[in-house]
């Protein structure tokens, strides 16, 4: 792995394992098992009115039938809100808004959830990065790693104030003070990237993003002084700055061994997320 403080992706599992049927009159009932799934951010980010403030996991229950009907509602997938609704469906604790998760934390539940419906084992198509051919492959969930946005030391940062940090860009020398995305920011980037589409407009992927993490520059916070930085940055700094921001953030890490049986070819690769993640084959 390149990051060098990972932990294995474990959730620690309640007394009950599996969901026991029992009679009851003419019909049966289940004892829906739960699982504390951990929380790359350790809680450490969240303000101290949140729910998940300081807790470094937080409880969810199996998947059930019902939650099924949540992933095939053609309305819900329709509004791209099905994946939200579920998370906020087997969460425990009911004050907890998905919506609120900083990135990370909301990918964990995420895998979290689907290896509770489906299991760890994921089988996926992936296109040897070798010879090219696109394959089979089957990889393990329960083996992907938590990094924890601590492995940052080759760049200019230091830790603001909570979820915010500033960056010095190399090029330019200026200080960019950054913060932490959630749920709420990455649907919002969402739509943006959706809408400007269907009006042809041009792709403004990255400099959207940069109005989004960059709050203030070398102390300035007014929008015009955010927008101006956006458009203007060196492309040497804005990689630079792109590149610090990913080692911040609390995350899993998606990468994982593959091994290709076209060529034989073995290598690291991203876990390819397509729609058998939560809709597989049966």
């Amino acid at each position: 792995m390149s990051r060098n403080n990972e932990e294995r992706l474990g959730a620690r599992k309640s007394a009950e394992t599996a969901p026991p049927m029992t009679p009851s009159g003419n019909s049966f009932s289940f004892a829906t098992p739960t699982e504390f799934v951990e929380l790359p951010t350790g809680g450490k980010y969240y303000p101290e009115d949140h729910p998940l403030h300081g807790k470094d996991s937080v409880e969810i229950r199996y998947m059930t039938a019902k939650d099924e009907d949540i992933l095939s509602s053609k309305t819900l997938l329709k509004k791209g809100v099905a994946i939200d609704r579920l998370l906020q469906n087997i969460v425990i604790d009911k004050t907890l808004d998905i919506n609120t998760l900083y990135i990370g934390d909301k990918n964990a539940i995420l895998i979290a959830a689907r290896v509770t419906g489906y299991g760890q084992e994921y089988k996926a198509k992936t296109s040897c990065p070798s010879c090219k051919s696109t394959v089979d492959f089957e990889y393990d969930l329960s083996r992907l790693n938590v990094y924890k946005g601590e492995d940052w030391e080759d760049y200019k940062i230091k830790n603001h104030v909570d979820d915010r940090f500033i960056i010095t860009l190399p090029h330019s020398g200026v200080e960019a003070e950054v913060r932490l995305l959630t749920s709420k920011d990455e649907d919002y980037l969402s739509e943006l990237r959706e809408n400007k589409a269907k009006r042809n407009l041009p792709e403004t992927n990255l400099t959207d993003q940069l109005r989004m993490i960059v709050v203030s520059v070398n102390g300035h916070s007014d929008p015009k002084s955010l927008s101006a930085f956006a458009d203007g940055l060196p492309a040497k700094d804005s990689r630079y700055l792109r590149s610090a921001y990913d080692l911040l953030v609390p995350n899993i890490d998606m990468s994982q061994e593959f091994s290709c049986t076209v060529c034989g070819h073995f290598q690291e690769v991203t876990v390819p997320l397509t729609a058998g993640f939560f809709w597989p084959d049966r």
